[in-house]
Order: C-alpha cells, then structure tokens, then sequence
C-alpha cells in the first residue's frame, strides 16, 4: 500500500513538474520578445460593426457600459448596440430607458430578450448573431468600460489580414485597490495578459480569447462552428476551435478595456470555480482535435499545457492528503521536493516580469506586495477549485454561476453571495493540514514549510468567508433598517 501511495505521490510531483516547466517556457518566451510592437495598421475604412452586450442581472453596472459604448469614437450609422439581455430583475426596465434616449439620439440599439437562459451567455451570443448582419462583432460583458478609441485601435488589425479572426485586448482594472483580494487579483490578472497572453501570441501558439474586450470576424466564428454551451467556457472553446481551423488571432497589450474585480471571496471563488470547470470541460474536449491536428509540436503542447491550467489543484491537494500516510510509513524518506521547488520559481517570476513590464520600478514593487496575499488565496480556494476541476472530468452538468459585480459597497448589493458549502470543508482541510506540519516538524522537517504554507491559506480563506459573512450580514441589517427609517419618515 505504501509503495502505491508513493508511486501516485511521485506522480503528482511530476506531473506539477512539467506544467510548471511550461510556465518556465513562457517566462523565457516572454523576456526574448518582451520589445515586440504590435504595428497599428491605419484605419482605411468604416465597416459596420455589432457591439453585443451580454447581462443577466446587472443593474449595478448596466447603464455605465451602455455609455461608455454609446461614447465610442465610431460612426453611428456604422453600429449596432445589440444589448443580450437575459435578466429577471430591473436590469430591464434600466436598459430599456438607456437604449429608449440612445434611440432617440440617433443610435441604432436593440434590446435583445430570450423567452429562456438556453445556453446561456453562449446561447445569448448566438442569438445575437442571428439578428444581426455585421461582418464584425465586438463583445463586452457588464463589468468592463471600453475607451472611446476601442474600435478605431482594434479594426484595423482585422482589416489589414484576412487570416486574422480574433482581436484580443488587455484587461484593466476598475477598481484594484478596493481591497487585498483585488490587489492580489490585478497581480493575477495582468501576469496572464502582459506575460502569458503575449509570449504565446508572439510564439505563434494559441491563445484563448477572454470573453470580453475583444472583435472578431463574423466569417471566424461561422467557420469554427458558433458559439457552443457544451462547455462553461465558451470563449476559451471558441477561440480554439477557430485557431484550429486556421483562423489566427491578434493579442494587443497596448489597447486596454479596464473592468470591474470580485471585491468579494465568496464571488471570486464563483468565478474560479466556474472557470476551472470550463478550463476542464474545454481539455476533454479538444485535447483529441488538437493533438491530431496539423498544429506544430510545440503549439499542441503549450495548448495542451494551458488547458491543463487548473489541473496543479488538484493535484497538490491529492499531495497534501497522501503527506500525513506517507510520513507515518516513512514513505517519503529520501524523497526532496527541491527540484520542484527550484522551477517552481517560475510563476513569482512571472509576476515581477508582468509588473515590471506595466510600471516603473516603484510601481512594480507597490503591485508585487500583493504576492503573499495571492498566495494564500490562491492555495487556499485549491478545494473548491480541485472539486470544480472533478465535476468536469467526470463529466458532470455544471449550471452556469454569474460572477455578481457591485460598482461599490457590495455589502449592501443584492447580488452579494454568501458563503458556500466548501467553508466547512476547508476548515477540515486546514486542521488536517496543521496535523501534516506537525508530523513533518516531528518526522521529516522538509515538509514542514509546504504544509504549514497550505494550512495557513486554508485558514485565510476560512476566516475571510466568516468576516464576509458577518459583514454580509450587519450591511443587509444596517440597509433594512434605512428603508424602514425612510419608509417611517414617508408616513
């Protein structure tokens, strides 16, 4: 039993070895190319383009994307604000008086409603196209603002090459400094665009379109079979299939669409577990079509590598819970995590690339502090993100899980979420880890660090859940009693 626990211990390792080898690769790609311009071809013409703006639910941002996308610099008889609206709250009553004076004002709007969810935002999308008859549709979910020069920077990359389908932008950030979560989040959020997202463009692999802040050609996505609802992540199994086909896809780190980070835990483990599950469904489903495909080897191993994103989860939990065992039977005598530890430098590195790239030295550093504060977060939502990643594997039907965005004090917005279920896992997860760093300290001290580094994060994550939740609690206590002071006043 002992020599199988070690054999799947010493597999997970490997297996965390080479993702991490992939992010190494990144890394370097990254720093031979970190000069590379992307050239602005100049806009010869003015085609009509659909902006379609996807929203379930979303009348705390609704109406400032609707203006921000009413003040692009762009020709009005040239666009169509396609507005997806599938919401079963006042959202519509909102969007209905904003495209009511945009109509008014000469802009061509329409407010697209479902009679149900089917597909969800895939399904929206679709329907979208079908009403719509542009060669060229841009796509912005609730929580981002576009510049007013979006289009005008975006087009022309389309225009200039016809082999080009896809025009990915950068995200920004709306409100970074709201707290550590979303510090930690920027940090996150501008590694994967300004350090993986332009190394893979600029090494000719494949790179996921992010699901907002982008255009494609219409042609692309006919070609590449639409919009699918198979998966949870339909921008990430879209983009792919399109690039499989042949169409190519323009990333552009200087054109940045800033939007809104989950301020709360419990909404940003929504996303990520939504993500991972999509991120998982997406593997199951293209890992065949990629690898026999006329891709070459290094673009069908860095898709297969970055399809597996969310797998390390999953596996360094399965390491954590093997630990305890194995020091007990002395199974891991002799066994160093070292040279995992070594490449395992990589990601921090990412990270100091990333910022570094952004900002000036002192900027960078401000931004890096949020290191420990990703860590932890990151290691200790591995549970909830390790059942995602399982629910996808096994194949399981996965209902799609907005991420609820606030423009504010989210303690007092209806669309705040309580804690999950997985709180009280994770807080078993964290004495199990705490009983692993004790074993370690007693039988073999290499562990300790690793282990007390997961028991800690679990306990982070475990006691921002209780502070939200409490805090979640006395905002919607402070906020009734306000209505029912008004409502007083009023009689």
């Amino acid at each position: 039993m002992s020599t199988l626990l070690q054999t799947i211990y010493a597999l997970c390792a490997l297996s965390l070895g080479l993702y991490t080898a992939g992010q190494a690769l990144l890394l370097w790609r990254f720093w031979r190319t970190r000069r590379a311009k992307v050239a602005a071809p100049p806009l010869v013409e003015w085609p009509h383009v659909t902006v379609q703006l996807p929203l379930y639910n979303e009348a705390a941002v609704a109406g400032r994307l609707i203006d921000a996308v009413a003040a692009m610099d762009y020709p009005r008889d040239k666009l169509l604000i396609q507005v997806l609206d599938d919401s079963t709250d006042l959202t519509v009553q909102l969007v209905a008086r904003k495209l009511a004076a945009l109509n008014a004002r000469g802009f061509h709007v329409q407010h697209n409603r479902r009679a149900n969810r089917d597909g969800f935002k895939a399904g929206a999308l679709a329907e979208g196209l079908r009403r719509s008859t542009s060669r060229y549709v841009a796509i912005f979910d609730a929580d981002f603002l576009p510049p007013s020069d979006f289009l005008r920077r975006a087009l022309p990359h389309l225009l200039a090459d016809p082999t080009i389908g896809i025009v990915q932008s950068r995200w920004g950030h709306l409100n970074a400094e709201d707290n550590s979560l979303t510090r930690a989040q920027r940090l996150s959020i501008d590694t994967h665009f300004v350090v993986e997202q332009a190394a893979r463009n600029r090494s000719g692999w494949l790179i996921p379109f992010n699901g907002t802040g982008g255009v494609w050609r219409r042609s692309c996505i006919e070609a590449a079979g639409g919009w699918s609802a198979d998966t949870l992540t339909e921008d990430l199994d879209l983009s792919y299939r399109a690039q499989l086909t042949g169409w190519r896809s323009r990333f552009l780190p200087d054109v940045e669409v800033p939007g809104e980070i989950p301020p709360q835990l419990a909404a940003y483990k929504q996303q990520q577990a939504r993500w991972a599950t999509g991120n998982t469904q997406c593997l199951r489903k293209l890992a065949r079509p990629i690898i026999s495909s006329n891709l070459r080897a290094a673009q069908k191993i860095m898709a297969i590598q970055h399809l597996c994103q969310y797998l390390p989860q999953p596996l360094m939990l399965l390491m954590l819970l093997l630990t305890p065992p194995l020091l007990i039977a002395d199974g891991l005598a002799g066994l160093s995590l070292a040279p995992l530890g070594i490449i395992g430098l990589a990601p921090p590195l990412m990270y100091v690339a990333g910022q570094m790239q952004l900002h000036h030295s002192r900027g960078a550093r401000s931004a890096l502090t949020a290191f420990p504060a990703l860590l932890f977060i990151g290691t200790g939502m591995s549970l909830s993100n390790s059942l995602a990643v399982a629910s996808a594997l096994l194949g399981m039907k996965t209902p799609f899980r907005r991420t609820p965005k606030f423009e504010g004090n989210w303690k007092r917005s209806r669309y705040a979420l309580s804690a999950d279920s997985t709180l009280w896992l994770e807080l078993a997860l964290m004495v199990y880890a705490l009983w692993a760093a004790t074993l370690a300290w007693d039988l073999q001290r290499e562990f300790f660090v690793y282990l007390l580094i997961y028991a800690l994060s679990l306990a982070a994550v475990v006691a921002w859940s209780l502070r939200e939740s409490w805090s979640l609690r006395t905002g919607r206590s402070d906020l009734a009693s306000h209505k029912a002071a008004k409502t007083s006043e009023i009689f």
